[in-house]
């Protein structure tokens, strides 16, 4: 997956520790506190496999987010 320079920042805020996101099957990132602003790019991040929740959540609820192991080399890569 070609990554843009807003998915590398999401990927960077994620590995930060500066991230949440929400249960659901079309999730939400949140960055600070603050709702992303590109939803687009945080489905494709999430269906890529690049980020997940770092807990099982439910439909809506906040919990951080982690990179997984694909999401560490994808921005290590770019």
């Amino acid at each position: 997956m070609e990554l843009s320079g807003r998915a590398r920042a999401m990927l960077r805020a994620v590995a930060a520790g500066r991230a949440e996101v929400t249960g659901g099957t079309e999730p939400d990132l949140y960055v600070d506190g603050l709702p992303c602003c590109d939803r687009t790019a945080t489905h494709d991040l999430v269906h890529a496999g690049l980020l997940r929740p770092s807990q099982p959540t439910s439909f809506g609820l906040r919990v951080c987010a982690e990179l997984t192991d694909d999401g560490r080399a994808a921005l290590a890569a770019s």
